[in-house]
């Protein structure tokens, strides 16, 4: 059920909140008159270059959020070996060795 709710909600409130144009029929104004049809080209020129800086703004935030994401990205791969070897007193032991491979497998070498 709760889903259900968060699915019509989810569907509901952008469709609400999303304009449309309508066509001349419907107008309440003249459209021939100066100051409606003056209006009318202003709020679409606002319009449109209101909803384009909006997008360069929201595209450089999620860039900027992705590139930043990407530098604290602290994922690893480590292998772990065992190397045999012989102590002073003559036991033999196993030792592991972790090795940091990149992401096909190839061990990555510090400098």
């Amino acid at each position: 059920m709760k889903t259900t709710n968060y699915l019509a909600f989810t569907v509901a409130i952008p469709a609400l909140l999303t304009g449309c144009a309508t066509n001349t029929e419907s107008r309440v104004t003249n459209p021939s008159a100066p100051g409606p049809a003056v209006g009318n080209a202003v709020g679409t020129a606002v319009g449109a270059v209101g909803s384009n800086v909006v997008g360069v703004a929201v595209g450089a935030a999620e860039g900027a959020t992705n590139a930043t994401k990407a530098t604290f990205t602290n994922e690893r791969r480590v292998i772990r070996v065992w190397k045999t070897e012989t102590t002073s007193d003559g036991r033999t032991i196993q030792v592991p060795v972790e090795i940091e491979v990149d992401e096909n497998g190839r061990p990555i070498e510090k400098k």
